[in-house]
């Protein structure tokens, strides 16, 4: 038995050396990475991220330099700031398009907290890309491990990502800092303290989402930052008698926290995003597709359709009924199943451009969430998509998957990963066609890198075998 479960992960992020990952964990960070920078170029021009980009330039006292000041960037101007800061923006801006990864078993979006802390303290401090690899793995561990622990209970209320992914922001901080084990512990409390992030904002389409992840990248690193000056946390943040646990789950259990530490890589179990809508909705979407495809089905061809999903599906998306907003409407699994229906796909542009259309809106009505025995208790460590589809000349038809598109046994290639890039960064006018394939090469790139230095100049880099 762990006495101190809390120490043993902060010892593990805190002495966890590039060596000792495996070599197929270095490169589906690496993917991941990819995959992040996509998401986040996707967030220019979005309002919620641009507003938290203006308090940040302000607060900064950089909201008259067009360039900015400090040594990390911000993706969707490509100015400059302090490590906060750029990690608050580009935090922001990674989970507005509902397109960045997520971790089954945790119910945790670990790449929106995780990456732009580590780009951020990789730039500042001129660090290897090994590091940032290194640091980047010891946020994945830790956010989703903390995220299991904390359990299906807490993410009834809690937006996971904002509260386990404020330690996982200090564990990516503090492994780039250095920190030792004791220190990184400090880290765990400070970032625990402030963890929050609640699911209420779905029901009025109000911004949250996007501020759960700039703040929990933006606290966690300040958090590692204060612990190495001498600032002391909570010690038994997690697991202690009035610590996250004890406020937010009624199901927690501390074995998790340790589970197979070191032999268990929960970063090579994260799954990729295929459609641009909350993961709740995905596995009944590509469970439509399937049915629509294997019998030619045109939506007007679809009288009802009922998804048979687990609790945590009902949770979230039950809150959303009419959709008033692009990115409510993506938290509506009527409408994701009438643009999968329509167009094959619920990318981007086809929320953008037809999520209120007279023809989605109607398909929406015929869509049911039910929950299901079988689905809900696979879930979370699986997440089986399920529908009955019944047509207007009256047949009933079931679909089923088990592995959406983007789970690990059903995963994005590298050219998917690549064409998400462009797809994203078209979207938003982030980068040109051009622009975009040489960040690509860059950030295959990334482990060889040393220093890591600007995201979009390849030539600012140097490189070391690996």
């Amino acid at each position: 038995m762990n006495d101190h479960p809390s120490l043993t992960l902060a010892s593990f992020a805190a002495q966890l050396d590039f060596d000792s990952i495996p070599r197929e964990v270095v490169e589906r960070t690496v993917n991941l990475y990819v995959d992040w920078l996509g998401s986040a170029l996707a967030g220019k021009g979005a309002r919620p991220v641009e507003t938290i980009a203006r308090f940040a330039r302000q607060a900064s006292g950089a909201a008259n330099d067009a360039h900015g000041n400090g040594a990390c960037e911000v993706l969707i101007d490509r100015g400059r700031t302090t490590p906060y800061f750029a990690a608050m923006i580009n935090g922001a801006a990674s989970h507005f398009a509902e397109q960045d990864d997520v971790h089954n078993g945790s119910v945790f979006h670990p790449a929106t907290v995780v990456f732009p802390v580590a780009l951020a303290l990789a730039q500042a401090r001129r660090a290897s890309g090994r590091d940032f690899i290194a640091a980047a793995v010891a946020g994945y561990e830790v956010g989703i491990r903390i995220g299991e622990f904390l359990g299906r209970s807490h993410y009834k209320v809690f937006h996971t990502t904002g509260t386990a992914g404020t330690l996982a922001a200090a564990a990516t901080a503090g492994r780039l800092l250095g920190l030792s084990p004791s220190q990184m512990l400090d880290a765990f409390g400070s970032a625990g303290t402030q963890a929050s992030g609640l699911w209420e904002f779905l029901r009025d389409a109000a911004d949250s989402k996007q501020l759960h992840t700039a703040m929990a990248a933006a606290n966690g690193l300040m958090a590692a930052q204060l612990a190495a000056d001498g600032f002391k946390g909570a010690t038994h943040i997690l697991e202690g008698a009035q610590g996250m646990a004890a406020g937010m789950s009624s199901d927690a259990d501390p074995a998790r926290l340790v589970n197979r530490l070191g032999s268990r890589w929960a970063t090579v179990e994260t799954s990729f995003k295929y459609h641009a809508a909350c993961r709740h909705t995905h596995p009944a979407a590509d469970a439509l597709l399937a049915v629509v495809q294997a019998h030619r089905l045109a939506p007007r061809d679809i009288a009802k359709v009922v998804t048979h999903v687990h609790q945590g599906a009902i949770d979230v998306l039950g809150a959303v009924v009419t959709p008033r907003t692009v990115h409510q409407a993506k938290f509506n699994m009527g409408t994701v199943l009438g643009l999968v229906a329509q167009h094959g796909y619920a990318g981007v542009t086809e929320f953008e451009h037809g999520f209120d259309t007279s023809e989605i809106a109607a398909f929406r009505d015929k869509v049911t969430m039910e929950l299901d025995a079988e689905v809900d208790a696979a879930y979370p460590a699986r997440w089986i998509g399920k529908v009955t589809v019944t047509t207007t000349d009256g047949r009933v038809l079931e679909g089923r998957v088990d592995e959406p598109k983007g789970d690990p046994g059903n995963t994005l290639s590298r050219d998917e990963i690549a064409a998400k890039l462009h797809r994203l960064a078209a979207f938003s006018g982030a980068a040109s066609e051009d622009e975009a394939a040489q960040l690509l090469d860059n950030a295959w790139h990334i482990a060889e890198q040393t220093p890591v230095g600007s995201v979009f100049d390849a030539t600012s880099h140097a490189a070391v075998p690996v």
